[in-house]
């Protein structure tokens, strides 16, 4: 049962990859994102591959594959929350971070030669899976601080943003928020529990569902080329009138948003996604996502198309 449960788990991580690089890289490139799912599916392989073991040695790899996924896994779920938050960190600072993730990776690789991060282990088989029973070491609290550094980085994160309304959407910050809570709720569990199955398998999985999501909700329609964008000049319309023109093409019954209406009134004005999360500020995926909104209220496929029924 544990081994086929796994082995759903990682089946359904791969198609995680797949949908990136469907429906989100095409519009929007988010190495984060990729780089998540790929951690989550080596996580997810490690799992599988330690149930199926069948000698020390190799559940000792698996393990440790195991680990190498999660060391990267709150990485780039920080990295995630922080830029849908609208944060933006130096390039070094992100070096930095992935050399902290190589050095705890490193200290895993000990096992087996010392006792830093485990000092015994013996495995054992529950139900026809196998598992590692471990005694810790001294220095395995340190996987302890790195988890819970990365957690309540990313509540301060969110926590910010709610605070200066950087992510310009309530409910995209409660999301973010769910994403983390399940994740801790996980890993606490699976510390306090003792079961035959790794908890974060699951919550990692359902993350990634969270993420896609959301980031398929802030894909915007693929913009017109230079070529074929509408310049606006000034017209005889005055501000009013051209938003009152296009509300008209709304369905009946249909009205905006507060937050909707003020993107649509800068993009009348031929603003930027920037300049206009700059003046709302908001971040540039929540423009985007307002973007997309209008779009489909206003059955077009770009800006040409709204400024069109300026005509």
């Amino acid at each position: 049962m544990v081994i086929a449960l796994y082995g759903i788990i990682f089946a359904l991580s791969l198609l995680l990859p797949m949908g990136y690089y469907l429906f989100v890289r095409k519009k929007q490139d988010e190495p984060w994102l990729f780089a998540l799912y790929l951690s989550v599916c080596v996580v997810n392989l490690g799992y599988l591959l330690l149930s199926l073991s069948k000698t020390v040695a190799f559940a000792l790899f698996a393990n440790k594959l195991a680990y190498f996924g999660q060391v990267f896994v709150p990485l780039c779920m920080f990295m995630i929350i922080s830029k849908l938050s609208g944060f933006h960190y130096k390039k070094w600072g992100k070096y930095v971070l992935v050399g902290v993730a190589m050095l705890m990776f490193a200290l895993v690789l000990t096992t087996g030669h010392l006792d830093w991060y485990y000092k015994s282990f013996e495995l054992v088989f529950v139900d026809g899976a196998a598992t590692l029973v471990k005694e810790y070491g001294p220095l395995h609290p340190t996987n302890l601080i790195y988890v819970l550094a990365y957690f309540v980085a990313m509540i301060a994160v969110i926590g910010f943003s709610w605070k200066k309304r950087q992510s310009g959407s309530q409910k995209l910050v409660g999301m973010m928020l769910a994403v983390v809570v399940c994740n801790i709720g996980g890993w606490i569990v699976e510390k306090l529990v003792q079961w035959n199955f790794e908890i974060l398998a699951a919550s990692y999985l359902m993350s990634e569902f969270v993420f896609f999501f959301v980031y398929w909700m802030l894909q915007d329609y693929v913009p017109a080329s230079e070529s074929q964008r509408v310049i606006i000049v000034a017209s005889d319309l005055s501000h009013a009138k051209r938003l009152e023109k296009v509300l008209a093409a709304l369905p009946e019954g249909t009205r905006l948003s507060q937050r909707q209406t003020e993107v649509l009134e800068r993009i009348l004005d031929g603003k930027s996604r920037k300049v206009i999360a700059s003046e709302l500020h908001i971040s540039e995926n929540t423009v985007k996502m307002h973007t997309s909104a209008l779009y489909k209220l206003l059955n077009v496929s770009g800006k040409s198309e709204i400024y069109a029924l300026l005509k």
